[in-house]
């Protein structure tokens, strides 16, 4: 077996590390750029019905949200109270050039998860998903309709076993917490 030399290989290294300084940074989809009506702090005051998520009632959630990984991807933290006490998410949303879709990945902190995809048309941003509980998967669907200023939004959601068979899952508001001001 040959051995390189560590002159040939330092050289190699700083080649390829001068080629790939040059090259232009991949820059995310104008569409991706949509995600941005969601950065900030947002909090939420809605109602669950009574189904596979627990009992109905009152809950309110606390959502932080930010663009990350060079504007491809918006990140957003939760805590959430309501009827089955406090618990929190993470979720994490981009754009598909292909699909001309918002695909999201959501995860929770008793272990559960869920994957579906947004489609936006003017301040509407729909989505459906394949939701996983306790070993049965259902699906979800719902919107998000932001008001024109971005600064609130109205969101229903309902939820079915079959897919042919949908029953209202919960019905709120986000409101966008405003930047305080800087002293």
């Amino acid at each position: 077996m040959a051995r390189i030399s560590p002159l040939l290989f330092l050289l190699v290294v700083c080649f390829s590390a001068a080629v790939q300084a040059q090259a232009p940074a991949p820059k995310p989809d104008p569409e991706a750029k949509k995600l941005r009506a969601w950065v900030g702090n947002w909090t939420y005051e809605g109602e669950y019905q009574a189904g596979p998520l627990g009992p109905a009632g009152k809950h309110t959630f606390e959502m932080t949200c930010q663009i990350i990984l060079g504007g491809f991807f918006l990140q957003c933290r939760w805590t959430e109270k309501g009827p089955m006490g406090e618990s929190r998410g993470l979720g994490i949303y981009g754009y598909d050039p292909a699909n001309k879709n918002y695909p999201n990945h959501v995860y929770m902190d008793n272990g559960s998860s869920l994957s579906g995809a947004f489609t936006l048309s003017g301040n509407t941003w729909a989505w459906a998903a394949k939701w996983p509980i306790e070993a049965k998967e259902y699906q979800a669907r719902g919107t998000y309709t932001l008001t024109a200023d971005l600064m609130s939004a109205m969101d229903t959601a309902e939820i079915s076993a079959d897919g042919k068979t949908w029953t209202p899952l919960r019905e709120g508001k986000w409101t966008k917490v405003p930047p305080a001001a800087k002293k």
